[in-house]
């Protein structure tokens, strides 16, 4: 069944503050320290897309390549992406994100280094509009 919202959101998203914390505490794999990327596809056309992850004193790694279907949602834990190259923990980094078709992008962390657990949510910054 399709909906009739319209396509929303951005073909180019940028997260400025990436840092997979390096260790975790509590019951894997729903506890393990992770960065993610919340994508929502609300078209009517699949979307191709690669992720870029830049680095302070590296060249960026990338493309990671996800697909998402038409009127579909991805989480991807940005910790199990492993090719071209992991992202490493513990480090700063940017994302870029191109989509094939318009996205929207939302960026959360969970550090659960310690026993109290921190959970960090924000929507990431469209560079065009739909």
């Amino acid at each position: 069944m399709t909906s009739e919202v319209p396509a929303i959101g951005s073909t180019v998203w940028a997260v400025g503050d990436g840092w997979i914390p390096p260790t975790s505490t509590g019951p894997a794999p729903e506890m393990i320290s992770h960065d993610s990327i919340c994508i929502l596809n609300a078209s009517q056309q699949h979307a191709d897309i690669e992720v870029y992850a830049y680095f302070q004193d590296r060249d960026p790694a990338g493309p990671f390549r996800l697909g998402i279907g038409a009127e579909r949602i991805h989480h991807q834990r940005l910790n199990d992406l492993s090719e071209p190259e992991e992202i490493p923990r513990g480090t700063d980094y940017s994302l870029v994100i191109r989509s094939s078709a318009p996205i929207v992008v939302q960026h959360t962390r969970l550090d659960s280094r310690q026993a109290e657990n921190a959970l960090m949510s924000t929507i990431a910054y469209p560079l065009n509009n739909a």
